[in-house]
């Protein structure tokens, strides 16, 4: 069973390098704890659904930037 892409190049693209801002800024600024986890989080969701090429919150809403 396959899974059916809903993000374009350019939006998985952007979402590898966005995820990886917010993981290096949760490890590498002093902030409180609830923020680096906040960080982390939104950075591994966004690194996964860029290389996955599927995101959840596009399937829900029946969003696709694909081409």
């Amino acid at each position: 069973m396959a899974i059916k892409q809903n993000e374009g190049t350019f939006d998985r693209f952007a979402r590898i390098i966005l995820g990886g801002v917010c993981m290096l800024i949760g490890s590498y600024f002093s902030m409180p704890g609830f923020m680096v986890l906040a960080l982390m989080i939104i950075g591994l969701y966004l690194m996964f659904s860029g290389l996955a090429g599927q995101c959840v919150l596009y399937k829900i809403f029946g969003v696709s930037t694909c081409k």
